[in-house]
Order: structure tokens, then sequence, then C-alpha cells
């Protein structure tokens, strides 16, 4: 089972991945007590929570050594409003992200973004140094006067334009672009140079490393699927070092809900797509293969950073946190790619937090989501939210699993005017998935225990008609809630 992650966890670790050496990281002195942990969030960018299984340093160094959160969502599975939940700890609906670019509709893209309290803010006012590395908010730097958001004290984020081996760049108030350098080795090397120089100080550091792979970029090379196939399919851009390091892996077909054969009882959107061709299935695996192997270097770069850590004496009093904005369909329901659906493949996401108060290899299968993230640093650094959080710290769930009963997560994606519906909502508890399509009144629920793939939509079935009132009810309360409302458990 691909998207159940206790399984998937398990499976990972004894699966036979691409075999890399993982040096020795030393343990530097234990901390005082009172010390005030650094802070150091790793994530990608569309990475399925099933992909983890090609890093063998992230399952060493992190899994290993801390906590997974086996049933981790986003709350909007797309970039940009991803990206402002992770920061804000808040749902779409009131950080107002509501899409990429503000062309989408009125309220989208970096534009839509209130910078002026976040998680950076929280934690530089609590005393810390804070630095952030990589892909920032979809369209930065692409209209209003570009500087350093409030909060961040070392700022190095990509700006439009470029590719995986021109990047540009805003360090710090100064334009710059690296070219001839492939970006996730760049990026790993100045949040590692930042480690050097900020971990030794008496202030603790809050670093936040954004890579781009897997999501898709350019340059476009000649084993993409528009040269060898003639069919228009994004990919990305592997490290020249690790390309065709999956050439002969096969795209995962295990999974029931692949090509679907039978979507009858899905919404219009689904059930109007043909099944996936052959041909369609080969420029897939391309894509996959490709995917896979741009996780290399974020993984090499994972190893980087805790070496560098360990290298300070500060890894044992080091919270590390890794993610990503959203997952990614790979032929699920016959979706061939693309995120920003209700279902597993595209909310899923890995969360996996190693440190201080996190158990070595413990996993925690309460749902939890994105909004978590925010919360769970301001409680660590001993930071107050300047804002209404939507989330709850995740250090109580990690501690006692016992302490967190089955909380029912929102989410959603639009567009969405500032007259217009949502495209759909969800909630998403520990054995229910109830979706709301808001333009074609479609309706799905899935029993995600019984159904794990969303194979049979138990909407309007009677037998289920009080399960059904329920969700409905608990998405209601939901769809528009803020603060404690947010985070109630059942």
């Amino acid at each position: 089972m691909r998207f159940t992650m206790t399984r998937l966890i398990t499976s990972a670790l004894i699966a036979a991945p691409l075999v890399v050496a993982v040096p020795a990281v030393a343990q530097g002195p234990a901390p005082a007590a009172a010390a005030k942990p650094n802070i150091v969030l790793i994530y990608t960018d569309d990475q399925r929570a099933d992909e983890i299984w090609v890093m063998s340093r992230l399952q060493e160094l992190l899994i290993d050594q801390g906590t997974t959160f086996a049933r981790a969502y986003s709350a909007y599975p797309l970039c940009c409003p991803a990206r402002a939940s992770i920061l804000t700890g808040q749902y779409a609906h009131n950080h107002g992200v509501l899409g990429n670019a503000s062309t989408d509709h009125p309220l989208g893209g970096w534009e839509a973004f209130d910078e002026t309290s976040t998680v950076a803010t929280w934690l530089d006012d609590a005393g810390y140094q804070t630095a952030y590395v990589g892909k920032y908010l979809n369209k930065y730097a692409t209209s209003r006067p570009v500087a350093s958001p409030p909060g961040w004290d070392d700022w190095n984020a990509i700006t439009v334009g470029g590719d995986f081996f021109s990047t540009k760049m805003l360090q710090n108030g100064v334009k710059r672009q690296y070219d001839g350098i492939y970006q996730t080795d760049l990026l790993t090397d100045i949040t590692v140079d930042i480690i050097s120089e900020r971990v030794p100080q008496a202030e603790p550091l809050f670093l936040v490393t954004s890579f781009y792979g897997p999501h898709s970029g350019t340059p476009v090379e000649s084993d993409d699927p528009i040269n060898t196939l003639g069919i228009q399919m994004q990919t990305t851009v592997p490290a020249p070092r690790h390309r065709d390091a999956f050439a002969d892996l096969e795209l995962p077909r295990d999974d029931p809900s692949f090509n679907e054969a039978d979507v009858s009882d899905k919404a219009s959107e689904v059930r109007d797509r043909k099944l996936l061709s052959p041909q369609l299935q080969e420029a897939m695996t391309e894509a996959y293969q490709q995917r896979l192997e741009s996780l290399l270097s974020v993984d090499e770069g994972i190893g980087r950073i805790v070496d560098a850590l360990a290298a300070s004496g500060e890894l044992a009093n080091t919270i590390i946190a890794f993610t990503s904005d959203n997952g990614f369909m790979q032929g699920e329901h016959r979706i061939h790619a693309g995120k920003a659906f209700p279902y597993e493949a595209g909310i899923s996401v890995p969360i996996v937090v190693r440190g201080p108060g996190f158990p070595v290899g413990g996993i925690r299968d309460q749902p939890v989501s994105l909004v978590d993230l925010a919360p769970t640093f301001a409680g660590l650094a001993g930071a107050t939210p300047t804002l209404v959080v939507d989330g709850k710290s995740l250090v109580p769930l990690a501690r006692d699993p016992q302490t967190w009963a089955d909380r029912p997560i929102l989410m959603m994606v639009g567009p969405r005017s500032l007259t217009g519906p949502n495209h759909w909502t969800a909630v998403r508890a520990k054995q229910w998935m109830y979706i709301e399509y808001h333009e074609t009144d479609e309706v799905e629920l899935y029993d995600m225990v019984a159904d794990p793939y969303q194979l049979n939509n138990l909407a309007g079935n009677p037998s289920y008609s009080t399960v059904q009132a329920r969700a409905r009810a608990m998405l209601d309360r939901l769809r528009d809630c803020s603060g404690a409302e947010c985070r109630r458990f059942n």
C-alpha cells in the first residue's frame, strides 16, 4: 500500500533503494537544559509521501533518529497556498493565499501574502537568528518593491526566471545569478555556510531551506518525453551525477487506483478522463524516474546539513523537520500528473521531525497538517504568534500519542474570487474523507480504513447516510473556522 504511511515507513526501511554510503555523524556535547533549540526546516516541492524510499540519508539521519507523522496532509495541495500555511500555521481561508498567482484570481501568489506576521517574525522577536534559503512564494519579486520580508535576518530567496543550472536570487537585498552550478547543490552550499557562520553564536538559529526538486523545471533534456515521444510533459532535472540512476525502474502500478478502470462514481472532473494510454504511461515513467533522481541531490543536501550541525557541536540541541508543500498525482484515478486533487497521492506529504522532544524511531498515525508546523516551532522556541493560528503543536502528539484524538483536517483548493465558491473543500479524519465540489454540487465520501485507495464513493449510499451527515456537519464547522475551532478534536 503506497499511501498508508505507517506501512510505507516500514516498507521503506526494508526496501533496497540505491545504496549510498552515509558517513557517521558525531553527536556534539549535550547543551544546557535551558538552551533554546536551533530549528531547521527542510522541505521539497511536489514530493509524494511514498518517494522517501530513495533518500537513504533522510531515512538514517531523520526517520531513524526522530518521529514520523505517518498521516500528514497539505491543507491546500498547491505550492503557494501550502507554503503560506507553513509560514503562518493558518488554513488558506485565513491567510488569504488561494492560488499560485494573482492572474489566477484576485487572491493568489506572493502578492496576496501578508508577510508582517509569520513564524519568522515570532521567532525573531523571541531572540532567534532567522535565515531563509531557496524557493519562497510563487511569483516572488515580480511586482511590488522587493526586500527581505520582515523577521528574516539572512535572506536568500530564488526569484523568477532561470532554471536548474541558472539560479536567480535575492540575497540580503542584492540580486545575484549563479550559472553552471546545479541549484540543489547551490542551496545546500548556502545553507551549510549559514550554519557554519551562525550556529556558533549565542542566539539560537531558525533556518528554512526550501529545495525546488522534484518539481518540474528546465532546461529540457534529450530524454524528456517531448523529445523521445513527442508528448508534452513537464519533468524535473536531476543533477548530472544522478542522471539515469533509475533508468530501469518501472512506473509503480500496484495501487488499485492506478488507471482506475471504473470511475463512474467519481466527480465529473475525474469521470470525464480517458484511460491512460501505453504511450502516455511511457512518458510518465520517464518523469517518475527523473523525479526520484532529483531527490538524490536533496538527500545528499540533508546529509551535508546534518554534518554541518554536528560539526558545530549543536546537533543534539537542534530540531530538524522535513516535509513537502504537497504531493503529486501519478496515474491514480486516471490523473497522469499534477496536484490540487482531493486524493491521497496529492494531499499526503512526509513530515518527519528529529530533536529534543521527538522520540527516536517514533511513528504517529493521527492526522496532522502543514498548518501544525508553525505552532510547533513557536512552542519549541518559546515564541508568541501574533496572529490566530489554526494548527496545533506536534510536540504533545510526539511525546504521548494517547493525548491526541482523531482531529479532522480541513482541505481545500480554489480558485476562489471575492464573490465565488471554492473549487472543492474536504475534511480528512482518520477513518473518513468527505469532499464537496462547489461548482458542480458533487460529493464524494470514502472509508479510508476499508478503502484506502478511494475506489468506492459512498456518498448517497443509504447505509452511510448518518456518516455522511456527520461528515458534512464537520466540514460546515471547519470551512470558515479560525483558531481553536480549527483545532477541535471529535
